[in-house]
């Protein structure tokens, strides 16, 4: 998160010249939590006696200071308060030698301001439409956009600016229609006192093609004779690898499924333990990015038969590499994936 102290000078309209000439008021009035507090500060310019100050809070909170030096000293008078929004009401008086004090009226707001809540999930992006919405915590001030694609490259860099929107008000960016598979998508959204958060999004997923393993009937095991179809994956797997590793952490998830022959649970767990003889051949075969199985028996059909129906289409796996969970459009339930 970025931090930013803005530094304001306060504007007395009605200011003694005596006094504005003999010192010079500003403002630190935002802070973030645990930085400090806001503060004013007070250069005395010519010869003084010494200031006052008097303020009350808005929550009714009493505060006095009074405090001198030579010419050219700085005090910084600290306004202690909890985390939030204040306005302060008072005034500051000046004490000259053998002459009547001036006054300066003051009038001022300041914050503490508390970490910065970005509000977005996968749900919020929708990528047929290129838009993303979000809610921030604190009054909206911009937002920053990186849309990478499968090149590698960044094919739109954008600003949205905000107006000053409420904390929790819905607010959206878009891009426009780019060339390539989007694979990665930054936010960085500011409030109006350009503190961000930020995010990342990765809706990219690509199915490996392959050629199914023939597992022998109720076994794990892997054939020698199915092991150059394997073999013949993970070229592909290295090959996709080196093309995208360098913009995104890719991982290889694998899903097992069954035909429809013998019980459910027992086909539940022999997808699961193909799935995983499969993960661990690649393992061995020099695939070097993470690897998650799963397995759904019978209950993710590539095509619906009847029970205790030997259908060799059913008796497959999937190969997808990501970044996150894959979305999968027919699962059964939620997969619980198990890392090799």
């Amino acid at each position: 998160m970025n931090a930013r102290l803005l530094l304001l000078c306060l504007v007395f309209a009605s200011s003694p010249a005596l006094a504005a000439d003999a010192i010079r008021v500003s403002l630190d009035n935002r802070v973030p939590l645990g930085q400090g507090m806001p503060a004013l500060k007070v250069d005395i310019l010519e010869p003084i006696l010494f200031f006052e100050v008097k303020l009350k809070r808005s929550d009714g909170k009493e505060l006095e200071f009074k405090e001198g030096g030579r010419p050219g000293t700085t005090r910084v008078l600290t306004l202690e308060q909890p985390e939030g929004r204040f306005h302060y009401e008072g005034e500051l008086k000046v004490r000259f030698k053998g002459s009547e004090p001036g006054t300066m009226p003051l009038s001022f707001d300041t914050e503490v301001l508390g970490p910065l809540k970005l509000t977005v999930s996968k749900e919020d992006l929708n990528l047929a439409e290129r838009k993303l919405r979000f809610k921030l915590s604190r009054p909206a001030g911009k937002a920053k956009l990186t849309v990478v694609s499968d090149s590698g490259w960044n094919v739109y860099d954008g600003e949205v600016k905000f107006k000053g929107e409420p904390a929790e008000t819905p607010l959206e960016v878009t891009w426009p229609k780019v060339s390539g598979r989007v694979m990665k998508i930054s936010l960085q959204a500011y409030d109006t006192a350009d503190f961000y958060q930020s995010v990342d999004f990765f809706p990219w997923q690509v199915e490996i093609p392959h050629e199914e393993v023939n597992f022998a009937t109720g076994s794990a095991e892997i054939p020698a004779a199915e092991r150059k179809k394997l073999d013949s994956t993970v070229k592909k797997l290295t090959e996709l690898v080196e093309r995208y590793e360098q913009t995104a952490p890719v991982h290889l998830y694998i899903l097992g499924h069954t035909d429809t022959v013998g019980p459910k649970d027992a086909n539940r767990e022999l997808s699961l333990q193909r799935a995983r003889s499969i993960a661990t051949y690649f393992r061995k075969h020099g695939a070097r990015l993470p690897i998650s199985y799963e397995g759904f028996g019978e209950q993710a059909p590539h095509k619906v038969t009847p029970d205790e129906t030997d259908e060799p289409a059913n008796r497959r796996a999937e190969y997808i590499i990501s970044v996150d969970d894959p979305v999968l459009t027919n699962a059964p339930f939620a997969p619980q994936w198990r890392k090799l």
